[in-house]
């Protein structure tokens, strides 16, 4: 387990670039935290790390992004919005669970029994003043221990 403290939006994402340099295709990233804690500005960081030139924003409307990357495509889900079991399975996210993808999921929390044992974890909560975050990661096999 690693954790990080930022004190702006720019570190956030400056964590979240050097965070995908953990990242192979086929990892999935679960990002929990409260509303406005920083999940999107991370993931931001991540998918400019892992080589997206799109803007990346937040899928809370359309829940999945899917950006081009260098080796396939960074796969950006929101589901804020999902409140039953059955919508996730109407999602159908269990098929970018491959190695074509790197998968972020916000509000993971809510499916955290529905992801691959094997991913990475990182969450997010505010800190001491307005603009930190404390951030903790947790890598797969410390999951799987």
């Amino acid at each position: 387990m690693s954790e990080f403290t930022t004190s702006s939006r720019e570190q956030t994402a400056a964590l979240g670039m050097s965070f995908a340099g953990m990242l192979s295709p086929g990892d999935v990233v679960a990002v929990t935290g409260m509303l406005g804690s920083g999940k999107t500005q991370f993931i931001g960081g991540v998918c400019q790390g892992l080589g997206v030139h799109a803007h990346v924003g937040s899928p809370t409307f359309t829940l999945i992004n899917e950006y081009p990357a260098p080796f396939g495509a960074v796969v950006h889900i929101d589901l804020y919005r999902i409140d039953t079991r059955r919508e996730l399975a109407e999602l159908g996210i269990e098929e970018y669970f491959s190695p074509r993808h790197i998968c972020l999921i916000e509000w993971a929390e809510l499916v955290l029994d529905f992801l691959p044992k094997r991913h990475y974890a990182v969450r997010m909560e505010y800190g001491v003043s307005d603009q930190e975050r404390e951030i903790t990661i947790v890598a797969p096999e410390e999951i799987e221990a």
